[in-house]
Protein backbone atom coordinates (compact mmCIF):
# COMPACT_ATOMS: atom_id res chain seq x y z
CA UNK A 1 0.00 0.00 0.00
CA UNK A 2 2.74 2.43 0.78
CA UNK A 3 4.53 1.65 -2.31
CA UNK A 4 1.46 2.75 -4.12
CA UNK A 5 0.96 5.89 -2.79
CA UNK A 6 4.46 6.79 -3.20
CA UNK A 7 4.19 6.00 -7.01
CA UNK A 8 0.16 7.87 -7.19
CA UNK A 9 2.32 11.14 -4.69
CA UNK A 10 5.29 10.93 -7.89
CA UNK A 11 3.03 11.37 -10.43
CA UNK A 12 1.07 13.64 -9.04
CA UNK A 13 4.15 15.63 -8.49
CA UNK A 14 5.58 15.01 -12.14
CA UNK A 15 1.85 16.55 -13.39
CA UNK A 16 1.96 19.61 -11.54
CA UNK A 17 5.37 20.07 -12.64
CA UNK A 18 4.68 19.72 -16.68
CA UNK A 19 1.71 22.01 -16.22
CA UNK A 20 2.21 25.81 -16.68
CA UNK A 21 0.58 27.01 -13.38
CA UNK A 22 -0.89 23.96 -12.24
CA UNK A 23 -3.44 25.12 -9.69
CA UNK A 24 -2.70 24.31 -5.85
CA UNK A 25 -5.36 23.80 -3.20
CA UNK A 26 -3.99 27.01 -1.59
CA UNK A 27 -4.29 28.71 -4.58
CA UNK A 28 -7.41 28.37 -5.96
CA UNK A 29 -8.77 30.87 -3.02
CA UNK A 30 -7.06 33.68 -2.90
CA UNK A 31 -7.95 36.93 -1.24
CA UNK A 32 -7.82 40.41 -3.55
CA UNK A 33 -4.30 41.07 -1.89
CA UNK A 34 -3.31 37.78 -3.05
CA UNK A 35 -4.98 37.80 -6.49
CA UNK A 36 -3.03 41.10 -6.60
CA UNK A 37 0.39 39.64 -6.13
CA UNK A 38 -0.17 36.94 -8.34
CA UNK A 39 -0.86 39.31 -11.16
CA UNK A 40 2.60 41.31 -10.17
CA UNK A 41 4.22 37.87 -9.42
CA UNK A 42 3.67 36.80 -13.28
CA UNK A 43 4.61 40.11 -14.14
CA UNK A 44 0.92 40.56 -16.14
CA UNK A 45 -1.71 42.81 -16.45
CA UNK A 46 -4.98 43.28 -15.19
CA UNK A 47 -7.33 44.67 -17.59
CA UNK A 48 -10.92 45.96 -17.22
CA UNK A 49 -13.11 43.75 -19.17
CA UNK A 50 -14.30 46.77 -21.48
CA UNK A 51 -10.44 47.32 -21.71
CA UNK A 52 -9.52 43.71 -22.61
CA UNK A 53 -12.27 43.43 -25.15
CA UNK A 54 -11.18 46.48 -26.91
CA UNK A 55 -7.28 45.83 -26.58
CA UNK A 56 -7.70 41.92 -28.31
CA UNK A 57 -11.15 41.55 -30.15
CA UNK A 58 -10.83 42.91 -33.84
CA UNK A 59 -13.86 43.39 -35.93
CA UNK A 60 -12.81 40.47 -38.49
CA UNK A 61 -10.90 37.96 -35.97
CA UNK A 62 -7.64 35.94 -36.91
CA UNK A 63 -9.40 32.06 -37.93
CA UNK A 64 -10.80 31.82 -41.47
CA UNK A 65 -13.78 30.72 -42.64
CA UNK A 66 -15.97 31.76 -39.84
CA UNK A 67 -19.44 30.68 -39.89
CA UNK A 68 -21.53 31.63 -43.15
CA UNK A 69 -24.03 33.31 -40.98
CA UNK A 70 -21.88 35.71 -40.40
CA UNK A 71 -21.70 37.38 -44.11
CA UNK A 72 -24.45 39.07 -46.32
CA UNK A 73 -25.37 36.58 -49.03
CA UNK A 74 -28.30 38.09 -50.71
CA UNK A 75 -26.60 38.30 -53.69
CA UNK A 76 -25.02 35.38 -53.41
CA UNK A 77 -22.74 34.48 -50.90
CA UNK A 78 -19.47 33.76 -51.90
CA UNK A 79 -16.15 33.09 -49.91
CA UNK A 80 -13.26 34.75 -50.81
CA UNK A 81 -9.74 33.25 -49.62
CA UNK A 82 -8.06 35.96 -50.51
CA UNK A 83 -9.53 38.39 -48.76
CA UNK A 84 -11.71 36.90 -45.84
CA UNK A 85 -13.29 40.54 -44.53
CA UNK A 86 -15.42 40.50 -48.54
CA UNK A 87 -19.41 40.57 -47.19
CA UNK A 88 -17.95 39.34 -43.90
CA UNK A 89 -20.01 41.35 -41.08
CA UNK A 90 -17.67 39.73 -38.41
CA UNK A 91 -21.20 38.60 -36.59
CA UNK A 92 -19.10 35.05 -35.34
CA UNK A 93 -15.14 36.63 -35.00
CA UNK A 94 -12.52 35.12 -33.06
CA UNK A 95 -9.35 36.41 -32.15
CA UNK A 96 -6.81 34.63 -30.81
CA UNK A 97 -5.12 35.73 -26.99
CA UNK A 98 -1.00 35.37 -26.37
CA UNK A 99 -0.30 31.93 -24.89
CA UNK A 100 2.88 33.51 -23.87
CA UNK A 101 4.74 36.39 -22.09
CA UNK A 102 3.42 38.19 -19.57
CA UNK A 103 -0.28 36.87 -17.29
CA UNK A 104 -3.25 38.46 -18.94
CA UNK A 105 -5.66 38.84 -16.61
CA UNK A 106 -9.62 39.68 -16.15
CA UNK A 107 -11.89 39.72 -12.86
CA UNK A 108 -15.36 40.13 -12.34
CA UNK A 109 -18.49 39.22 -10.28
CA UNK A 110 -20.57 36.42 -11.04
CA UNK A 111 -23.99 37.29 -11.82
CA UNK A 112 -25.72 34.52 -13.44
CA UNK A 113 -26.74 31.43 -11.89
CA UNK A 114 -27.84 27.72 -13.86
CA UNK A 115 -30.23 26.38 -11.57
CA UNK A 116 -33.42 26.48 -13.69
CA UNK A 117 -31.46 26.25 -16.77
CA UNK A 118 -31.92 28.94 -19.05
CA UNK A 119 -27.80 29.70 -18.53
CA UNK A 120 -26.31 26.60 -20.03
CA UNK A 121 -22.86 25.99 -20.13
CA UNK A 122 -22.15 29.82 -19.53
CA UNK A 123 -21.04 32.85 -17.50
CA UNK A 124 -21.12 36.10 -17.05
CA UNK A 125 -19.41 38.23 -15.22
CA UNK A 126 -19.43 42.04 -13.82
CA UNK A 127 -17.12 44.57 -12.97
CA UNK A 128 -17.90 47.75 -11.59
CA UNK A 129 -15.55 50.56 -12.53
CA UNK A 130 -16.02 54.30 -11.40
CA UNK A 131 -19.91 53.26 -10.67
CA UNK A 132 -20.28 52.08 -14.56
CA UNK A 133 -21.07 48.27 -14.99
CA UNK A 134 -18.45 46.47 -17.28
CA UNK A 135 -19.76 42.80 -18.49
CA UNK A 136 -18.60 39.99 -20.44
CA UNK A 137 -20.12 36.61 -20.96
CA UNK A 138 -17.88 33.46 -21.13
CA UNK A 139 -18.30 30.47 -22.76
CA UNK A 140 -17.37 27.54 -20.41
CA UNK A 141 -18.08 23.87 -20.98
CA UNK A 142 -19.70 23.53 -17.31
CA UNK A 143 -22.99 21.79 -17.12
CA UNK A 144 -23.52 22.91 -13.32
CA UNK A 145 -20.83 25.84 -13.35
CA UNK A 146 -22.84 27.26 -10.20
CA UNK A 147 -21.62 24.97 -7.81
CA UNK A 148 -18.42 26.18 -8.23
CA UNK A 149 -18.69 29.68 -9.58
CA UNK A 150 -21.90 30.97 -7.63
CA UNK A 151 -23.96 33.75 -8.04
CA UNK A 152 -21.88 36.72 -6.46
CA UNK A 153 -18.60 34.99 -6.36
CA UNK A 154 -15.71 37.03 -7.87
CA UNK A 155 -12.91 35.52 -10.28
CA UNK A 156 -10.14 36.13 -11.93
CA UNK A 157 -8.96 34.25 -15.24
CA UNK A 158 -5.68 34.02 -16.53
CA UNK A 159 -6.74 34.17 -20.21
CA UNK A 160 -3.43 33.60 -21.76
CA UNK A 161 -4.04 31.05 -24.82
CA UNK A 162 -7.64 31.81 -25.19
CA UNK A 163 -9.65 33.47 -27.51
CA UNK A 164 -12.00 36.42 -27.02
CA UNK A 165 -14.84 36.32 -30.12
CA UNK A 166 -18.43 37.31 -30.76
CA UNK A 167 -21.14 34.95 -31.25
CA UNK A 168 -24.08 36.24 -33.17
CA UNK A 169 -22.10 39.81 -32.25
CA UNK A 170 -21.85 39.24 -28.69
CA UNK A 171 -18.14 39.05 -27.35
CA UNK A 172 -17.40 36.29 -24.98
CA UNK A 173 -14.14 34.74 -24.00
CA UNK A 174 -14.05 31.50 -25.58
CA UNK A 175 -12.06 28.91 -27.48
CA UNK A 176 -12.26 28.13 -31.51
CA UNK A 177 -14.57 25.50 -32.47
CA UNK A 178 -15.65 24.22 -36.39
CA UNK A 179 -18.97 24.05 -36.96
CA UNK A 180 -19.96 21.07 -39.75
CA UNK A 181 -23.48 19.69 -37.79
CA UNK A 182 -25.19 18.30 -40.95
CA UNK A 183 -28.14 17.78 -38.46
CA UNK A 184 -28.53 21.47 -37.23
CA UNK A 185 -31.72 23.55 -38.16
CA UNK A 186 -30.58 25.25 -41.63
CA UNK A 187 -26.89 23.62 -40.98
CA UNK A 188 -25.66 24.94 -44.36
CA UNK A 189 -25.57 28.59 -42.86
CA UNK A 190 -23.88 27.66 -39.35
CA UNK A 191 -20.72 26.26 -41.11
CA UNK A 192 -17.49 27.38 -40.01
CA UNK A 193 -15.05 28.64 -37.43
CA UNK A 194 -17.16 30.36 -34.57
CA UNK A 195 -16.66 30.53 -30.60
CA UNK A 196 -16.84 27.69 -28.32
CA UNK A 197 -16.50 26.40 -25.11
CA UNK A 198 -13.57 26.68 -23.16
CA UNK A 199 -13.22 22.77 -21.79
CA UNK A 200 -13.76 22.26 -17.97
CA UNK A 201 -10.44 21.88 -17.30
CA UNK A 202 -8.58 24.53 -18.98
CA UNK A 203 -11.25 26.87 -16.99
CA UNK A 204 -10.67 25.69 -13.93
CA UNK A 205 -6.99 25.92 -14.43
CA UNK A 206 -7.12 29.61 -15.54
CA UNK A 207 -9.29 30.48 -12.91
CA UNK A 208 -8.94 31.51 -8.73
CA UNK A 209 -12.25 32.66 -6.63
CA UNK A 210 -11.55 35.87 -4.68
CA UNK A 211 -13.30 35.83 -1.24
CA UNK A 212 -16.42 34.09 -0.67
CA UNK A 213 -19.62 35.43 -2.81
CA UNK A 214 -20.84 38.57 -1.98
CA UNK A 215 -24.71 38.83 -3.56
CA UNK A 216 -25.23 42.01 -1.94
CA UNK A 217 -22.13 43.34 -4.20
CA UNK A 218 -23.89 43.09 -7.41
CA UNK A 219 -25.14 46.22 -9.24
CA UNK A 220 -27.95 46.29 -11.28
CA UNK A 221 -28.50 49.09 -14.38
CA UNK A 222 -32.37 50.37 -13.89
CA UNK A 223 -33.30 51.08 -17.29
CA UNK A 224 -36.36 51.55 -19.06
CA UNK A 225 -37.12 50.16 -22.65
CA UNK A 226 -36.71 53.09 -24.24
CA UNK A 227 -33.53 53.45 -22.82
CA UNK A 228 -32.29 50.05 -24.07
CA UNK A 229 -33.90 50.60 -27.70
CA UNK A 230 -32.03 54.35 -27.91
CA UNK A 231 -28.75 52.71 -27.81
CA UNK A 232 -26.55 54.21 -30.57
CA UNK A 233 -26.56 52.27 -33.72
CA UNK A 234 -22.82 50.50 -33.95
CA UNK A 235 -21.25 47.59 -32.80
CA UNK A 236 -19.28 49.22 -29.87
CA UNK A 237 -22.38 50.37 -28.12
CA UNK A 238 -24.07 47.00 -28.84
CA UNK A 239 -20.70 45.69 -27.21
CA UNK A 240 -20.94 47.72 -24.04
CA UNK A 241 -24.47 47.01 -23.65
CA UNK A 242 -24.55 43.26 -24.23
CA UNK A 243 -24.11 41.31 -20.87
CA UNK A 244 -25.05 43.76 -18.56
CA UNK A 245 -27.03 42.77 -15.60
CA UNK A 246 -30.21 45.11 -16.00
CA UNK A 247 -33.86 46.07 -14.05
CA UNK A 248 -36.98 47.31 -15.56
CA UNK A 249 -39.56 48.09 -13.53
CA UNK A 250 -43.71 48.39 -14.21
CA UNK A 251 -43.48 45.77 -17.37
CA UNK A 252 -46.19 43.59 -18.17
CA UNK A 253 -46.04 40.86 -21.38
CA UNK A 254 -47.83 42.34 -24.30
CA UNK A 255 -51.38 40.36 -24.91
CA UNK A 256 -52.65 40.74 -28.78
CA UNK A 257 -55.63 43.35 -28.74
CA UNK A 258 -59.06 41.49 -28.34
CA UNK A 259 -57.58 38.23 -27.72
CA UNK A 260 -58.23 36.19 -23.94
CA UNK A 261 -55.00 33.99 -24.24
CA UNK A 262 -51.91 35.37 -22.25
CA UNK A 263 -48.62 37.01 -24.61
CA UNK A 264 -47.29 37.62 -27.25
CA UNK A 265 -44.09 36.49 -29.37
CA UNK A 266 -41.80 37.79 -31.92
CA UNK A 267 -41.45 36.08 -35.60
CA UNK A 268 -38.84 37.43 -37.63
CA UNK A 269 -39.67 40.68 -36.37
CA UNK A 270 -43.24 40.16 -36.42
CA UNK A 271 -45.26 40.49 -33.52
CA UNK A 272 -47.35 37.57 -33.28
CA UNK A 273 -50.41 36.26 -30.80
CA UNK A 274 -49.89 33.28 -28.18
CA UNK A 275 -52.14 30.18 -28.73
CA UNK A 276 -53.26 28.01 -25.95
CA UNK A 277 -51.98 24.91 -27.30
CA UNK A 278 -49.57 22.37 -25.74
CA UNK A 279 -46.60 23.37 -25.54
CA UNK A 280 -45.40 19.91 -26.32
CA UNK A 281 -46.51 20.02 -29.27
CA UNK A 282 -47.66 23.54 -30.57
CA UNK A 283 -44.46 25.97 -30.79
CA UNK A 284 -46.93 29.05 -30.24
CA UNK A 285 -48.13 27.59 -26.77
CA UNK A 286 -48.46 30.74 -24.06
CA UNK A 287 -45.72 29.50 -21.65
CA UNK A 288 -42.36 31.36 -21.69
CA UNK A 289 -40.84 28.73 -24.61
CA UNK A 290 -42.41 25.87 -25.99
CA UNK A 291 -41.05 22.73 -27.87
CA UNK A 292 -39.20 23.92 -31.32
CA UNK A 293 -39.09 20.42 -32.82
CA UNK A 294 -35.17 19.79 -31.25
CA UNK A 295 -34.33 23.21 -33.00
CA UNK A 296 -32.90 24.46 -29.62
CA UNK A 297 -33.17 28.60 -30.18
CA UNK A 298 -33.98 30.50 -27.36
CA UNK A 299 -38.03 32.14 -27.65
CA UNK A 300 -38.94 35.94 -27.42
CA UNK A 301 -41.62 36.81 -25.66
CA UNK A 302 -42.68 40.50 -25.65
CA UNK A 303 -42.89 42.88 -22.96
CA UNK A 304 -43.70 46.46 -22.87
CA UNK A 305 -43.24 49.20 -19.80
CA UNK A 306 -45.16 52.15 -21.61
CA UNK A 307 -41.73 53.34 -23.24
CA UNK A 308 -41.66 50.67 -25.82
CA UNK A 309 -41.33 46.83 -26.26
CA UNK A 310 -38.65 43.99 -26.29
CA UNK A 311 -38.47 40.84 -25.52
CA UNK A 312 -38.05 38.47 -22.74
CA UNK A 313 -35.43 35.20 -23.76
CA UNK A 314 -36.23 31.90 -22.87
CA UNK A 315 -34.39 28.42 -23.57
CA UNK A 316 -36.92 25.20 -24.10
CA UNK A 317 -34.91 23.56 -21.53
CA UNK A 318 -35.41 25.91 -19.15
CA UNK A 319 -37.74 24.41 -15.91
CA UNK A 320 -39.62 26.92 -16.10
CA UNK A 321 -40.00 26.78 -20.09
CA UNK A 322 -43.91 25.45 -20.02
CA UNK A 323 -45.08 28.07 -17.48
CA UNK A 324 -47.92 30.34 -18.38
CA UNK A 325 -47.20 33.76 -19.54
CA UNK A 326 -49.10 36.12 -17.20
CA UNK A 327 -51.83 37.91 -18.90
CA UNK A 328 -51.12 41.98 -19.45
CA UNK A 329 -53.20 43.09 -16.48
CA UNK A 330 -50.30 41.50 -14.39
CA UNK A 331 -47.33 44.16 -13.84
CA UNK A 332 -43.90 44.15 -12.02
CA UNK A 333 -40.15 44.38 -12.59
CA UNK A 334 -38.10 42.14 -14.38
CA UNK A 335 -34.65 41.53 -13.85
CA UNK A 336 -31.98 39.53 -16.25
CA UNK A 337 -29.09 39.66 -18.70
CA UNK A 338 -29.30 42.20 -21.44
CA UNK A 339 -28.35 41.02 -24.99
CA UNK A 340 -28.13 42.40 -28.74
CA UNK A 341 -28.27 39.03 -30.49
CA UNK A 342 -27.49 39.32 -34.52
CA UNK A 343 -26.79 36.46 -36.00
CA UNK A 344 -27.72 36.79 -39.85
CA UNK A 345 -25.48 38.32 -42.16
CA UNK A 346 -28.12 38.95 -44.70
CA UNK A 347 -30.07 41.58 -41.64
CA UNK A 348 -29.53 44.77 -40.42
CA UNK A 349 -30.26 45.13 -36.75
CA UNK A 350 -33.09 46.14 -35.46
CA UNK A 351 -35.25 46.88 -32.25
CA UNK A 352 -36.18 42.94 -32.10
CA UNK A 353 -32.48 41.67 -31.71
CA UNK A 354 -32.48 43.38 -28.34
CA UNK A 355 -33.36 40.55 -25.01
CA UNK A 356 -33.61 40.34 -21.61
CA UNK A 357 -32.86 36.65 -20.74
CA UNK A 358 -34.05 35.89 -17.05
CA UNK A 359 -31.40 34.34 -15.06
CA UNK A 360 -34.14 32.31 -13.04
CA UNK A 361 -38.23 32.39 -12.86
CA UNK A 362 -37.54 34.57 -9.87
CA UNK A 363 -36.15 37.27 -11.69
CA UNK A 364 -40.11 38.23 -12.47
CA UNK A 365 -40.87 40.22 -9.27
CA UNK A 366 -44.38 41.33 -8.20
CA UNK A 367 -45.79 40.48 -10.32
CA UNK A 368 -49.66 42.31 -9.65
CA UNK A 369 -53.07 43.12 -11.13
CA UNK A 370 -54.85 46.60 -10.18
CA UNK A 371 -56.78 44.32 -7.80
CA UNK A 372 -53.98 43.81 -5.90
CA UNK A 373 -53.90 39.87 -6.85
CA UNK A 374 -50.40 38.47 -7.41
CA UNK A 375 -49.81 36.40 -10.45
CA UNK A 376 -49.48 32.63 -9.47
CA UNK A 377 -46.47 30.94 -11.54
CA UNK A 378 -48.35 27.53 -13.24
CA UNK A 379 -46.75 25.07 -15.75
CA UNK A 380 -49.47 24.49 -18.86
CA UNK A 381 -52.68 22.47 -17.38
CA UNK A 382 -51.96 22.47 -13.99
Amino acid sequence: MKKYAIILAAATLTLAACTPNAPTQESIYLTEAEADEQIKADGGTLYTLDDFVSTYMTTYGVIFPVRERSYTYNSGYQVDPTDYTKNNRGWFSIDTIPSTGPGIYIRGRVVTEDYDGNFYKSLVIQQIVDGQQQALRLSVDISNAGGQYALGQMIQIRVNGLSIGKYANEPQLCVPNYNDNVYAYKSSEKVGWAPGRIPAGIFNKATRLIGKPDVSAIQYDDLTISDILSTPANDADYHKMDGRLVRIKDVHFAQKAGSTIPGMYEDYGTATGCSNGNPDTDKNSCVFAPYTENQGYPQGRIIDDGTGQTLVSTSEYAKFAHIVLPTADYEGTIVGILGHYTDNGRNDPDSWDWSITLRSRYDLIGMTNEEGNTWEMKEYGE
